[in-house]
């Protein structure tokens, strides 16, 4: 098999994108993907080799993802925006033969020093600006169209970095049978499957799991066409979803909240919208009331991660139950373990574990068989902690890394938030656990206040245990101008702890 099949089965005048104004027919796709794979075995590139992609949300990705699948070759996608240094170090940590740069990454390239990447051969942009050692994209696309090299399932077919909120990011080893198991996951929910017409919105970066699989991939899968947009723009986005009659979003719940609140917006936005899903962060219950009152649109939250291509688990067709991150797909196995392993009653918090098809087979450049979050018998330890109710809802917690123990007792941070969420003058807000002489941890709020709002950290305590028990509630408040949010919206709790030294 190998995922780039993915692309096959559509009529050829099918719309497959729209990017930067211009749309792509399947046709002309499939001609372009299987040019440039030509064009990438010309360069030498053969099955393993492992090929940057440093693109934003345009059709230069889409092509040169297909192709690099379609050759056998394993994408390694990139922030484009990244810094030199971490650009240098991602394709270093993966070993990349080719790098492909699209216009939003020249800054970037222009940066690295390749004499620190000796196995870099090829660098490929849109434009040479006279440089020499660059091939452009356009002499690529001239070549003779490239065969469709065939994989086995368990072959690697991406190298997706980690967002690094457990530390240094790492590159999660996703093979072809993991990507398109947990497409056809997502594709076996009766109101995930296309209908005619269906047009995907995809602003997530395709540098993302989320963006990556979830959005292009079951978008092609279905033979769906998608509006790539390179970055998030409240009003400009919300035109466009008039503009090419949206019908499917799947967003970060920054992306629901600031539709939620900006002005002037009709309330038609979003009338031929069928699907709206949030994942990666928790989302706000207001916003979801919000978006329901202004514009009709039902809200639903899933769950996922990088390690599981990435969806574990959709509300999608459930009976809308508030927090609840919905229930796990079919094929998707789904445990909650205490600390000893063992599965934890109904009700009671345990550890998310995940087996099935779409689970990863572990870390770049780890020694064989060393993986610290897999199990021998295949379960994926999330990290995450959550719980279920009686009718089988699952709702999460939050990540056992970020649990804060005050003098013994177990804090939440998720449970803090969302509490101090409830207070009108806050629009944003993050809690970690800070060392304490006598009760171990202690919790620590970073809070936004709402524009125009005045606000207090005496008026946070007196709310907080109004709704808290005491170790719960904040020991201090540090009042900031914005959080630190990663790429897929979620809170960056690991730079919150290093400005106070945790």
């Amino acid at each position: 098999m190998n995922l780039a099949t993915i692309l096959d089965p559509h009529p050829d005048d099918a719309p497959a994108l729209i990017s930067r104004g211009r749309a792509t027919s399947y046709g002309h796709l499939r001609d372009q993907v299987a040019r440039l794979t030509g064009g990438l075995t010309g360069l030498g590139v053969v099955p393993g080799d492992r090929v940057g992609i440093v693109c934003a949300n345009n059709w230069y990705f889409v092509a040169s993802y297909f192709a690099v699948l379609r050759a056998g070759a394993v994408a390694v996608p990139i922030n484009p925006l990244s810094p030199p240094r971490a650009l240098q170090g991602q394709l270093s940590e993966v070993g990349a033969k080719v790098v492909i740069v699209g216009p939003s990454g020249q800054a970037a390239l222009a940066g690295i020093d390749r004499a620190t990447l000796p196995e870099l051969e090829t660098v490929v942009t849109t434009r040479s600006d006279g440089a020499e050692g660059l091939v452009v994209l356009d002499d690529l696309m001239s070549s003779e169209p490239g065969a469709i090299v065939e994989r086995a399932d368990d072959e690697a077919a991406v190298l997706m970095f980690t967002s690094g909120t457990a530390g240094s990011p790492r590159a999660a080893i996703l093979s072809h049978g993991n990507l398109i198991a947990n497409i056809d996951q997502v594709l076996a929910v009766s109101e995930a499957r296309s209908v005619d017409g269906d047009v995907s919105l995809c602003v997530l970066p395709l540098f993302h799991i989320m963006g990556l699989n979830a959005i292009l991939g079951v978008a092609v899968r279905a033979g769906s066409a998608v509006l790539l947009m390179e970055r998030f723009d409240p009003q400009s986005a919300a035109e466009a979803v008039v503009k090419h009659r949206v019908t499917v979003i799947a967003g970060a719940p920054a992306m629901w909240a600031a539709w939620a609140s900006l002005p002037g917006l009709p309330p038609g936005t979003f009338a031929d919208l069928r699907v709206a899903t949030s994942g990666a962060a928790a989302l706000s219950s207001d916003v979801v009331d919000r978006m329901r009152a202004r514009f009709g649109v039902e809200l639903i939250e899933g769950y996922g991660l990088t390690e599981a291509s990435p969806v574990v688990t959709s509300a999608l067709g459930m009976e809308h139950r508030p927090g609840s991150i919905g229930a796990p797909l079919d094929g998707v196995e789904v445990r909650l373990v205490d600390a000893d392993g063992d599965d934890v009653l109904v009700g009671d918090e345990g550890e998310i574990w995940v087996r099935g098809a779409n689970v990863f087979r572990g870390y770049w450049g780890a020694p064989d068989g060393e993986c610290h979050v897999l199990t021998e018998d295949g379960w994926l330890r999330t990290g995450d902690i959550g719980v279920v109710d009686d009718e089988g809802y699952l709702f999460l917690l939050d990540r056992a890394k970020d649990l804060i123990i005050v003098s013994g007792f177990n804090v939440f941070p998720a449970e803090v938030e969302e509490v101090l969420l409830e207070h009108p003058a806050i629009i944003d807000c993050a809690v970690v656990g800070v060392a304490h002489p006598y009760s171990g941890e202690a919790v620590k709020a970073f809070v936004v206040a709402a524009p125009g709002r005045s606000i207090e950290e005496d008026d946070v305590n007196a709310f907080c245990a109004d709704h808290l028990p005491r170790y719960k509630c904040p020991e201090k408040v540090l009042f900031v101008d914005e959080l630190p949010h990663g790429l897929a919206g979620k809170v960056l709790r690991r730079e919150l702890r290093e400005t106070v030294g945790t």
